[in-house]
This record gives C-alpha cells, sequence and structure tokens, in this order.
C-alpha cells in the first residue's frame, strides 16, 4: 500500500484516495475514494531518503546506553579514495624518495609524534588526537574495503570493486546500529548523513551506508545539500510559500479523520508505519528547534571562515550543530568536487598525487578537521564528543609513473580524538617503507568496537535479526591503548 498526500490542494475530499484494492468501508465509501492523496512534494518532503528511509525511526531496539559512557556522541569524517598515510600521520622521512614522496615531515605537540607537513594546524592539537597507524583490511577495492570500515564486518567477497548493497552484504552501518539502539528521541533522528552518499564512478552507491537487514526505520538520514552555497537550506525541510501552519494543521487533522477508518484494517501493517512516518514528518516541520540546528547562517562569520568556505568545511560545521541539536552521530562524506578528475577523484590520488594533496585535499581537510577539534574544544563539548578520521583504505608505498599512489589496504591510518580518546597516543607501527603492519595491527571490526564502547555500547550489546536471532553489535575490542 502507498500512501501520499497533497497538502497544497484545496480539494481534500476530492483528492482522497488510497493506492490498494477497492476495499468498501463500513460507510460505504471505497478506499480508493478515502484517500487519495497527492504527494509529499508538495510538503518539499518527497525525498525518498528522508521519507522512504522511514522517518519514523527505531523504537524497539533502544537500549540505554552505559552511565559511563565516555561520549555522547559522535562525527566520522569519511574521507572517500584513501588519504595517503604517508603525507598525513605516517611520514618515512628516511626512506628512498620513491616512498618517503616530495613532503617532508614536522614536529607535532605531542613528543616524537611527526606528521606530514601539509598538516600544520592538526600538528598543533595532538595532545588531543589518538593515531592508529597500523589499520588493515588487506582490502585493496574502494567498496568492499569501504564496507569492512563502515559496518566492522569484512565484505563478501573481499576485493571486489563496484560491490552494490543486498545480502550477503547488508550488515548495518555503525549509524545505523547506533540509531536502532540509541532511538530517535528529540525532533531529529539519531544518525545522519551528509552532504552526499559514498559513491564510484558511475554514481555506483556502495553497501554499507544504511541499516541493512535491521530495516530502513534505523537508516542514518542523508540528507543531500551543499551548506556553503549561498542559497543554501535543507532539502526538504521547507514548507511550500502558501502553505501555513494553519494549514497543515487542518490537513493533518483531516488525515487523522481519515486514518481512522483504517483502524483494524492494517493498522500492524503499512498503515502503521505511516502513521509514525507522518507524525515524525509533521513534527520536523514545526519545529523550530529542528530547523534552527540546519540554520548554518546563524553562525558568526568568522567560525565559518575558520572552517572553510567549501563543501567539506561546512558540513563538518554542521556536523558540530547538529551534536550540538543531539544527534548521535554524524558522518560527513568527503565525496568528488565537481572538478574532480576521473583520473584522482577525491583522495583517490591515482595521478598527480602531490599536486593534488597540496593544492585541493590537504588544505581544506586540515582547516576543517582543525577547526572542529578547537571549536568542540572551546565549547567544552570535546571531551564528550568523539571524532573519527578516516578512509576506506591508504596509499600505496611506492608512487608510480604517473606520479601518483594506488590503493592500499595492507597498512594505512586513522585518528580519533575527543570523547574517551587518550590524546596524544600512537597504536601501531607499519614497516619502514609504510607498507605493512609492524606492530599493533587493527581491523576494522575493533575501530567499530572502539566508537560503540565509546558511546556506551560494549561490542557484545545484542540486537536480534530479522527472525529474532541475537547477535552482537560488533566481533571487535576496544583498543585499549587508546582509551583515556
Amino acid at each position: 500500500m502507498r500512501v501520499q498526500i497533497d497538502f497544497a490542494s484545496e480539494e481534500w475530499p476530492a483528492m482522497l484516495a488510497l493506492h490498494d484494492q477497492s476495499t468498501r468501508l463500513c460507510d460505504g465509501m471505497s478506499r480508493r475514494q478515502w484517500m487519495r492523496v497527492g504527494g509529499l512534494s508538495a510538503l518539499g518532503l518527497s525525498m525518498p531518503h528522508l521519507m522512504g528511509n522511514a522517518i519514523a525511526g527505531p523504537s524497539a531496539g533502544r537500549v540505554a546506553p552505559h552511565p559511563e559512557r565516555r561520549a555522547k556522541a559522535c562525527i566520522v569524517l569519511f574521507l572517500l579514495g584513501g588519504p595517503p598515510q604517508h603525507e598525513t600521520w605516517d611520514p618515512k622521512p628516511d626512506a628512498p624518495a620513491e616512498i618517503r614522496g616530495d613532503f617532508q615531515p614536522i614536529a607535532s605537540a605531542t613528543p616524537g609524534l611527526q606528521v606530514g607537513e601539509l598538516m600544520p594546524l592538526t600538528a598543533r592539537l595532538t595532545d588531543h588526537i589518538g593515531v592508529l597507524r597500523a589499520m588493515s583490511t588487506n582490502d585493496n577495492a574502494h567498496s568492499s574495503s569501504g564496507y569492512w570500515m563502515l559496518t566492522g564486518r569484512p565484505h563478501q567477497p573481499m576485493n571486489k570493486e563496484n560491490a552494490l548493497p543486498g545480502a550477503p552484504n547488508d550488515w548495518p552501518c555503525v549509524g545505523a546500529v547506533v540509531r536502532h539502539l540509541a532511538g530517535d528521541g528529540g525532533r531529529l533522528p539519531a544518525a545522519v548523513r551528509l552532504p552526499e552518499e559514498i559513491w564510484n564512478t558511475g554514481r555506483i552507491v556502495w553497501p554499507g551506508q544504511d541499516a541493512g537487514w535491521l530495516g530502513h526505520t534505523a537508516d542514518p538520514w542523508l540528507l543531500e545539500c551543499d551548506p556553503n552555497a549561498a542559497d543554501f537550506q535543507v532539502p526538504d525541510l521547507k514548507l511550500p510559500g502558501d502553505i501555513t501552519p494553519l494549514r497543515v494543521d487542518r490537513r493533518r487533522s483531516l488525515l487523522d479523520n481519515v486514518n481512522r477508518h483504517l483502524d483494524g484494517l492494517e493498522r500492524g501493517g503499512s498503515v502503521a508505519r505511516w502513521s509514525g512516518l507522518r507524525q515524525k514528518a509533521f513534527d520536523l516541520l514545526r519545529s523550530p528547534e529542528a530547523r534552527a540546528a540546519f540554520a548554518i547562517e546563524k553562525e558568526p562569520a568568522q567560525v565559518r571562515e575558520r572552517y572553510g568556505r567549501n563543501r567539506f568545511g561546512q558540513s563538518v560545521l554542521m556536523a558540530r550543530r547538529l551534536v550540538e541539536a543531539g544527534v548521535s552521530l554524524v558522518q560527513v562524506n568527503w565525496t568528488r568536487w565537481k572538478d574532480d578528475e576521473n583520473v584522482a577523484p577525491a583522495w583517490d590520488t591515482h595521478a598527480k598525487n602531490s599536486e593534488r594533496l597540496k593544492k585541493a585535499l590537504m588544505p581544506p581537510m586540515d582547516q576543517a578537521y582543525s577547526a572542529l577539534l578547537e571549536d568542540l574544544h572551546d565549547r567544552g563539548m570535546l571531551d564528550e564528543t568523539l571524532v573519527v578520521w578516516m578512509g576506506e583504505f591508504g596509499r600505496t608505498p611506492k608512487v608510480n609513473a604517473r606520479g601518483g599512489r594506488d590503493h592500499w589496504g595492507h597498512v594505512f591510518s586513522a585518528a580519533l580524538a575527543g570523547g574517551g580518546i587518550q590524546g596524544g597516543t600512537v597504536h601501531g607501527e607499519s614497516d619502514p617503507q609504510g607498507g605493512y603492519p609492524a606492530g599493533g595491527r587493527v581491523e576494522p571490526h575493533d575501530l567499530a568496537a572502539t566508537i560503540f564502547d565509546c558511546l556506551g555500547y560494549p561490542p557484545e550489546t545484542v540486537i536480534r535479526d530479522p527472525l529474532g536471532r541475537p547477535l552482537v553489535i560488533s566481533k571487535g575490542q576496544p583498543i585499549r591503548a587508546l582509551l583515556g
């Protein structure tokens, strides 16, 4: 059954119909006559990511976090393409030139810890950061290695490029598990993604970004937007200019009366799901708190400039605002920018690695990442907000003939900061070429377990599959060396 609403129509009695078989109701009217409702697009809520992905939110799986949780929220910065370990967290100054690359290491705020020279702002903040230098998937394909990083479960099979969502690779992403456990306690969902999904060339969307077998009600909301745009407004949150709150209330009252006729017919199925979805939609549209969370234009100009006036920087600033508004997990995806070339899109620097890093990648990343850490610290939020910096893998130790680095899942770096993390720490090491782990190897399920644990959900926390079977949220172990 499919229900739609045209709130802009003044002809509601004539517009009511239900897209289903023509079953008669007790008053003699057909259900097809009772509910013919035009389109949620009139409300600006046509976007399938908001409505089709169950705005209603989860409830049955809600679990209270451990009272001694380390963090109340988590912000994940996901750098599509795989940032190079050599030029970021694991420089190799003593390696041959074709391995160490064109840049030198610089000292950081942590004695003995050097980072790449293109991270000067971040280098000053490493006393808040724990670095993982031996992350490993042994998977050199974007989408399958990314699936493991996003869900904490390895893809079947590994090294599968352009992998698609669906069984057997339908384990819920970390954000979906958090939303399922935390529930949507306020006006906003517990998990949000922005500014778009992660995809390969050809708009092939990666698996591991949704709730999988947990069901659409646990999907993290996807906000497709550009918070840096001069005319920015969050998609699907604006009422048409001629639709006043009073008219919305009238439509809502009429729809409530209509739905009462369906009680006992399909209340346990799609009508029940629609009822919750409709309620959430109205609440969101009417809620000044929710709309205020997206009002990035209210930020002082100097704050916006500090994050960087680009899509990534302003998306990171939006993540801070969403966390302030009560969202438990926000994932900011660095995806392709409009001028990226297919030979080296986003962080996938197969060619001109040094040029791409110096001009297009490292400065805005360094600016936004450091701004987020400083901003959270200044607001007294860093101790209760976990910030995760990661990609799907790293880059090859040796620079190729095009001056680029290729896919490398055998060893790469990630970083965690804030809530629950022992700052100024380094766990794991790579070999002298930055090609393989030399100690302290960490796999994605351990990273997922660490995120869950910091948010108050130990990895042995149980969720249930569609058949009711108990499953632990992670088979990994929290990375104790990084936990304060």
